[in-house]
């Protein structure tokens, strides 16, 4: 299985540093505002790359840092006359509830830099001491020439820096490109105490002290984050870790391409800033998900809504196949296993090959249409069908598609199969009728209907739904009528 590694520029064979076991850390919010699809792209990349680690057996520990100091939540925190690590915490439990919806597996773990501020003052104190920091009078600053290797992953040269800060450039500092540790600031809005003077952390020494921590002082088998990470945040992190610690800090570093809107990086200054509860208004979960899992991990991805429209008819397609698959009885004369084998042996291929989701979706739709042709056919053996149900089900989970393959229809034993307009007042029990009623109510008028008049009515405004492109509501009552029994397979 080969990754490829920003830090040697390189694809390399992966092994983790304890057999079969992997430390993962992945840099998390910084929760000012809304969570938006440039996250949504950096979580689901990697929710893909943990998915399929967990399936090939391995154990994974993944850490995912809460940057809850920090000058932008100050700052938002300043207009809104709030307590900013209660506004950070706001902001992180909308970010929780969309990334659930996205079906994005979560974290062991998720420190707040707030309840870590002991082991950052810590890991301050040892970059002292190893003579690669320095206190002034607004704070503790680390010395980027003490660094031989500082630039080993971005490529930046170190006579070529101007400043490692974000912003400003302190007078304090002996260098421009030297980076806060510790910042000892005037009326503050938010401080803890040190032995410098209070004040808060630097951006960088947060995730350094966090995921040192958690992995126990052992170096990372992967840590990952968006591209735009990578210098100067990841580069910092890796000289403050390294000459504290005087170990590796990570073995692979990770990085997601950029997400663009027509061409342009999404930003709110431009006006193309887009949330992900926005998104899923109109959209699936399944549909942004499938979107990105279209894209390598590393590739920069151009959202549109003809993009996000044309993944929900792909995942419809997919939906449908895993459907009539679980529905279809075995023929002992129909295709054997080896008919399909090679589009699931490449799938495989391609995801040991970085992750190359394009290429794996790819021998995942040819194996679709091998389904669908033997579907309409020959039919498939008994264990040729049990082989690609279990198949199908690995590969939908590894893209993170959540598709029931189970329903249960409430009050009776049998599933209806007919079409909706078909089925009346005979075919639906009490305990189901009360049920259809009460949730068609939201989206048509129930009064004095019969049931069948009220599927009718269910039937038309979800096709309606469908034609303004509104999928996540079609989905929505597709999914209530299929928990009573009733199935809508769209052709």
């Amino acid at each position: 299985m080969k990754i490829y590694n920003s830090l040697s520029k390189k694809l390399e064979e992966f092994a983790s540093i304890e057999d079969k076991k992997i430390i993962m850390y992945i840099c998390g919010l910084t929760p000012y505002d809304d969570a938006h699809l440039g996250h949504a792209r950096t979580y689901i990349s990697f929710d893909i790359i943990k998915r399929y680690f967990l399936k090939k057996g391995y154990s994974i520990y993944h850490l995912q840092n809460i940057t809850d100091v920090e000058d932008k939540i100050i700052n938002r925190a300043i207009e809104r006359k709030r307590n900013p690590i209660e506004l950070a915490e706001e902001f992180q439990k909308k970010a929780d509830a969309v990334f659930d919806k996205l079906n994005i597996l979560r974290a062991d773990v998720y420190p707040k830099v707030s309840t870590h501020i002991k082991e950052i003052i810590q890991m301050i104190e040892r970059i002292i001491e190893n003579g690669f920091g320095y206190v002034t009078s607004d704070g503790v600053y680390f010395d980027v020439s003490k660094f031989p290797n500082y630039g080993k992953l971005s490529g930046q040269k170190l006579e070529e820096l101007k400043s490692g800060t974000r912003k400003e450039i302190l007078e304090n500092k002996k260098n421009d490109r030297d980076f806060a540790l510790w910042k000892i600031e005037k009326n503050p809005v938010i401080e803890f105490k040190s032995p410098w003077g209070s004040g808060r952390p630097g951006w960088h020494i947060e995730c350094s002290a966090i995921a040192m921590k958690y992995s126990k002082g052992k170096t990372l088998d992967i840590h990952g984050g968006g591209l735009d990470l990578s210098f100067p945040h990841h580069e910092n992190e890796i000289a403050q870790t390294e000459a504290a610690l005087r170990i590796p800090f990570a073995k692979y570093w990770v990085h997601t391409g950029f997400l663009t809107v027509k061409g342009e990086k999404m930003s709110k200054s431009l006006g193309n800033f887009i949330t992900i509860e926005k998104v899923l208004e109109k959209h699936s979960p399944n549909s942004i998900r499938l979107l990105f899992a279209q894209n390598h991990y590393k590739s920069p991805v151009d959202y549109s809504e003809g993009q996000i429209e044309a993944s929900q008819k792909t995942v419809e397609r997919i939906l449908n196949t895993f459907e009539r698959l679980n529905k279809k009885k075995p023929n002992e004369n129909g295709e054997t296993i080896e008919y399909f084998r090679k589009e699931i042996e490449e799938f495989y291929y391609h995801m040991d090959n970085d992750f190359n989701t394009p290429m794996a979706f790819a021998s995942f739709f040819n194996l679709i249409k091998k389904i669908n042709v033997a579907l309409e056919d020959r039919g498939m053996a008994k264990d040729a069908l049990e082989y690609l149900k279990k198949e199908f089900e690995n590969i939908i989970w590894i893209f993170g598609l959540k598709i029931e393959t189970q329903i249960n229809n409430i009050g009776s034993n049998s599933k209806i199969l007919v079409p909706i307009e078909k089925i009346g007042e005979r075919n639906i029990d009490e305990k189901v009728r009360g049920i259809i009623v009460n949730f068609a109510q939201e989206y048509v008028e129930t009064k004095n209907k019969k049931v069948e008049e009220i599927l009718g009515e269910l039937k038309k405004f979800r096709e309606r739904c469908r034609k303004e492109k509104n999928y996540q509501k079609s989905d929505e009552i597709r999914a209530k009528l299929r928990e009573i029994g009733i199935e809508i397979e769209d052709k």
